[in-house]
Parts: C-alpha cells; sequence; structure tokens
C-alpha cells in the first residue's frame, strides 16, 4: 500500500488581494477533492503574506490578512521580511492573535529575553492516518541590521538547522522546510542537509514551475503575488519512505472568475481607505506640492520630517518617493499612506568627512541615470527612482567639492545625516554600507515620521 501526501503552498502575496477570491476557492476545493480521494492535504504559506501598501493591510497592521488566512485553514505559515520588519515588535506580537493556524519560526528570538517569540512554534509534526510522521519548520531572512533595533535577534539557516535536525531526529519520516530565505539559499541547504525532503522557497520572488530536485531535496516555490499556486505531491510507501515527489503550480489567472469578486476585491480597499480616512493627521494651509526633478514643498517637508526625527540636520531622499501630493486641509492616514506608501524606515548614517565626499561623488555620477530608474524591492513601493535631494549638503560640480551646512567638510571629522534604509542595500551608493556606521530606526516608516512632522510643525 502506498500513501499519497499533497502540499498546497503559497508565498509572497505581498497583500495583492486581486488575486485572493480566486486562490481561497482553489485552495478549499483541492482541499476537498483530495480528502475524498483518501488523500493527506498539508497547507502552507511561506512569508511576506502581507504588505502595508494595501491600505486594508496598513490599516490593520495586517490582522485583516490574517483573518482572511482563517477561512483557508492553513496547517502552517512561516513569516517574511514584511511580517518581521514591516511591524513594530508589539505589532508582530499581537499579529497572530486570532489565528487558526499554526506559524513555524525556528531563527527568530527576542533580544531581551534571548526566548523565541510565543506566537511561533520552532517546528510542528503533522502524523497522517497511515502513521506518517511530516515535520514542519520554518526559517525567515535574517536582516540583522532591520531585526536588531526591531528589537529581534536572527539567525542564520547553518546556525540553526544542525541542531533543529538532530532534535526531528528519528520523530519524523518527511521533514518539510518552509523557506523565506530564497532560491540561493534553498539550493545551499539542499546540498547540505540532504535530509530535508522538501524545501518550499519564497523571499526571491522564484517560480520553479516544475520544482527543482537538489541532491535528495526538492525544491518547490510559486513565484510572487498570488499569481500562481503550488502543489507537491508525494508518494510514501509503507515503510513510512517516500518513493516519489513532484511540484507544480497552477495560473491563478487562468481560474475561473466568480460574480462577486471583483466587489469583494474593491471591498478590501474600500474599507482600508475608509478606516486610515478616520485618522486626522493635520490640517494644510496650502497644498505641497512634489515635482520629479530638483526640490519642491512637499520635499522640503519631508526631509525636515526625516533629519528631525534622526536627529541630525542633514538628510536626502529621492523624488520618487511621493506618489501623490499633500493637498490642502485635512491630512489623513490615508492621504500619507497613498502618497508614500513605501515599507522604508529612516537611517541613520554616520560618515568621516572623506566618505561624505565619496558618497555624494556616488550619488552626482548616478543622477541622470536614476531619475528615470525603475526600482523593485528595497522597502520602495513606487515606479521610479527619481531625483536625489538634499538637505544640509551643496555640491559644486565645476570643482567636486561638497559642503556641509555651508562649510567646507573636514575629511577626517565624523558627520551624521539621515536618509532611508533603502539606500543601505542599493547597489548604487556602496559607500553607506562599506563605511558607514548605519543604524535603521524603528518603530516606524517613512510616512511617520513625516505624519508626525506635519502634526507638530507651523505647517497647519
Amino acid at each position: 500500500m502506498t500513501e499519497s501526501i499533497h502540499i498546497l503552498h503559497t508565498n509572497d502575496i505581498h497583500s495583492h488581494l486581486e488575486h485572493w477570491p480566486r486562490i481561497r476557492r482553489w485552495l478549499l476545493a483541492e482541499q476537498t477533492k483530495l480528502r475524498q480521494s483518501g488523500s493527506t492535504v498539508v497547507t502552507l504559506d511561506i512569508g511576506d503574506a502581507m504588505d502595508r501598501v494595501h491600505p486594508l493591510t496598513e490599516a490593520t497592521d495586517g490582522r485583516a490578512n490574517v483573518a482572511l488566512f482563517n477561512q483557508i485553514g492553513y496547517d502552517a505559515v512561516t513569516i517574511g521580511n514584511n511580517e518581521g520588519i514591516g511591524n513594530s515588535q508589539e505589532q508582530l506580537n499581537q499579529l497572530y492573535d486570532q489565528a487558526n493556524f499554526d506559524v513555524v519560526l525556528a531563527n527568530l528570538r527576542d533580544r531581551k529575553t534571548k526566548q523565541p517569540p510565543k506566537w511561533a512554534l520552532r517546528t510542528k509534526i503533522i502524523t497522517t492516518a497511515a502513521g506518517t510522521r511530516i515535520a514542519l519548520f520554518g526559517l525567515t531572512a535574517p536582516y540583522i541590521s532591520t531585526y536588531r533595533p526591531n528589537g529581534w535577534e536572527p539567525e542564520l539557516a547553518q546556525q540553526v538547522l544542525p541542531e533543529l535536525l538532530a532534535e526531528l531526529a528519528g520523530k519524523a519520516d518527511v521533514l518539510v522546510l518552509l523557506s523565506h530565505l530564497g532560491l540561493d539559499v534553498d539550493k545551499w541547504i539542499a546540498k547540505n542537509y540532504p535530509a530535508i525532503t522538501v524545501i518550499i522557497g519564497s523571499h526571491t520572488h522564484h517560480l520553479l514551475i516544475n520544482g527543482l530536485l537538489v541532491n535528495q531535496s526538492l525544491l518547490a516555490a510559486a513565484g510572487r503575488y498570488g499569481q500562481y499556486i503550488g502543489h507537491i505531491t508525494l508518494t510514501i510507501d509503507a515503510h513510512h519512505r517516500v518513493l516519489t515527489r513532484q511540484a507544480g503550480v497552477v495560473k491563478t489567472s487562468e481560474l475561473p472568475v466568480a460574480p462577486g469578486d471583483r466587489a469583494e476585491i474593491a471591498g478590501y480597499r474600500r474599507h482600508g481607505h475608509q478606516q486610515l480616512k478616520r485618522q486626522k493627521i493635520a490640517t494644510l494651509s496650502k497644498t505641497l506640492s512634489a515635482q520629479p526633478v530638483g526640490n519642491s514643498p512637499q520635499m522640503t517637508v519631508a526631509l525636515h520630517a526625516v533629519a528631525q526625527a534622526a536627529g541630525t540636520d542633514v538628510a536626502f531622499l529621492n523624488t520618487g518617493i511621493f506618489l501623490a501630493p499633500f493637498k490642502k486641509g485635512i491630512i489623513t492616514a490615508d492621504d500619507l499612506h497613498q502618497a508614500l506608501p513605501h515599507a522604508m524606515h529612516l537611517l541613520r548614517i554616520r560618515l568621516r568627512g572623506y566618505d561624505v565626499w565619496r558618497l555624494v561623488q556616488e550619488i552626482e555620477k548616478a543622477r541622470l541615470f536614476l531619475r528615470h530608474f525603475e526600482l523593485h524591492g528595497l522597502g520602495f513601493r513606487g515606479k521610479l527612482f527619481g531625483d536625489m535631494v538634499y538637505q544640509g549638503l551643496s555640491w559644486d560640480s565645476a570643482d567636486r567639492t561638497v559642503k556641509w551646512r555651508g562649510q567646507p567638510l573636514d575629511p577626517n571629522r565624523v558627520y551624521t545625516m539621515a536618509a532611508v534604509d533603502t539606500y543601505l542595500y542599493f547597489p548604487f551608493f556602496p559607500t553607506i554600507e562599506i563605511v558607514g556606521e548605519t543604524e535603521v530606526l524603528f518603530p516606524g516608516v517613512l510616512r511617520n515620521a513625516i505624519a508626525d512632522y506635519l502634526n507638530h510643525s507651523e505647517l497647519k
């Protein structure tokens, strides 16, 4: 006798709720069909389910996404960086309070208590009707520079896997890793830890249409934004050994649309906007407009806000961060979210004078190219990077000199400036990462700093 185990999986939905009705229908129907045939069904999500770019996610701190997941009967999920870093520690500690599914996560601890989060399991074992033991465990992207200031201590895969697999030795027949680590790391894990039966991947938004066998591990992944749903099939023999393994995906756009889908999807946005509009931030006496090149009233406010929040006089930002102006009259949380939907945190940077000069050279060299550069990821939720604008810095292109608040730079003096954390990972400004002393500021993101500034400024 053989046994069939079906693993249905989603990943990196990023609050693309326009796909949710079809995803939900397919998962529920497939679960029912497979179970009626006598198969075991395990349903998993591999992180970045939420993204604050969606107004409903922003308004509810992701709890609306958890409520939608409750419709499915997920057996386990793990978190991505959007859950782990897009929320404050307090918000993340409350995110799964109403979840009817388990969170599996083995590489994150509270920095103060040194304990794993109370809302997560280190491992979960499901025993099938035939007695096969399926171990589920999750690892998330260990962004040390952003997790630590948010109160968490992440661990690398190679730090936790040896002990984790030793704990599971003899306790499970099938090992399933929910990996929000990216394809390259998944391949490395498969080569170095062949005991893992299946590695379901995410984070790098890769799509493995038919899976990928590396060493003895089957790698699977379903792309991004809910555009695909993954389906893994394992055949198990009477001794609970894996006979066959295969992976595939279902293209969501090819699934049937129901009459109420459009209204449901629109309702998610409408309810999010309604909740955000109830949060009044300030009243502006005039419209603060933006422009794609150079400074603007809106950029001036943003630079002041960032500098104030970071405790420095000098700041720099790119014009592409603004997706809408701040209009005259009452400014609400919804207005701020529509103008600045980004998941970018503030960044405090300390550099010696020579390195400030070098950073400005990097910015100026890339300036014309970046005005039209399409930036994806890194917390940015706009379209084009745009033009870089300085507050407190000036650049003389004729003699290639930089002044700090009107004074020549002292090459050996240490200067502090403010920006957003996107630039820390951005390949065009390597000076920040290579020689900068950087600190990502938590909690809150760029729009929170601007909201606080508008609320207390004289622009009202």
